[in-house]
């Protein structure tokens, strides 16, 4: 028998190929994060397209789950089929359709004021929308505001429309909570800063669609079901998943792992992305964290532990 450095490391992916198959067992399907598991810096990571391709081969139901709200899905996937995913809209859930979701379920056709990138108004439609005209009218009323990813739609008069709305009575729904996010260009200052700013001079606390939330992950377990239930000829609801047959893969051990566990789904950590061993190590020991329910390098080892 070899005791080569080879042969070990070989026999030590073996084994942690084993376990990962293990702690994969009753998984029957995927909500994957975007960034950091599938592309990076918008560059496409090795081997996620295959990965992708094997799991539609073998029936494995997947959304893609992303707290973007910069933009729409239509414009998620035309950019994901440029880096060389070919994935429709429809297998998409961001910060800004889950939030989309929930003002359509709960107020209907009453105003709303959205502060978000124009693209990201895509998930709105149907819903009667505040201009910024409107919303900074005296005495202009809203039944919720909600903040996403507005850019240069941050503007000092939109903040104070949001703040007086607020003061009026519209309830807070915040896409996310993000503090920053990598791009090609580096570190960015993302929507939570002004999320909290709002929280702060309102003494409120924003409703939060997007992850970590369980209102995100619930959206994202009710997509997968509707997904295979039009794909199913056995009509709705065939697929009947519970959120713990549903794994949560993600780099972002806060938002994506942690935030799928205590959503009641299993969290299943890459090292693909922004986090590493050491918030590994940081998220174990903290109150009210907790391992992930399995860890791998990259998405590639994910899918082969569940198709191999």
């Amino acid at each position: 028998m070899s005791n080569s450095p080879a042969a070990k490391s070989a026999a030590d992916a073996t084994a942690a190929a084993a376990d990962l198959r293990v702690r994969l067992s009753g998984v029957r399907a995927l909500l994957l994060d975007m960034d950091g598991v599938l592309v990076l810096k918008g560059e496409l990571i090795p081997g996620a397209a295959e990965a992708l391709a094997a799991l539609d081969d073998r029936g494995i139901p997947y959304v893609i789950g992303t707290n973007t709200s910069l933009v729409s899905r239509t414009t998620l996937a035309r950019e994901l089929g440029r880096a060389g995913l070919p994935v429709k809209a429809d297998r998409i859930v961001s910060a800004a359709s889950a939030a989309a979701a929930y003002v359509r379920s709960r107020f209907g056709r009453d105003p709303l004021y959205v502060l978000v990138a124009p693209d990201a108004l895509a998930e709105f439609e149907g819903l009667t929308l505040l201009s910024h005209d409107a919303a900074a009218m005296p005495g202009a009323r809203a039944a919720a505001v909600v903040v996403g990813d507005a850019a240069e739609e941050f503007t000092p008069r939109n903040m104070q429309s949001a703040f007086v709305l607020l003061r009026n009575g519209a309830r807070f729904v915040a896409m996310h909570k993000n503090r920053w996010w990598l791009t090609s260009a580096g570190v960015m200052l993302d929507a939570g800063a002004y999320v909290v700013g709002l929280e702060y001079v309102t003494q409120r606390r924003a409703l939060v669609a997007g992850k970590p939330s369980p209102t995100f992950f619930a959206e994202g377990v009710r997509r997968l079901d509707e997904l295979e239930a039009e794909r199913d000829a056995s009509g709705p609801g065939a697929l009947h998943l519970s959120p713990g047959e549903v794994a949560v893969v993600g780099d972002d051990l806060w938002n994506d792992v942690l935030g799928g566990q205590k959503a009641g789904l299993r969290g299943v950590f890459v090292r693909s992305g922004k986090h590493g061993d050491a918030d590994l190590a940081r998220i174990t020991t903290e109150r009210g964290g907790r391992a992930p329910d399995a860890v791998a390098r990259s998405i590639v080892e994910v899918v082969a532990a569940l198709t191999g």
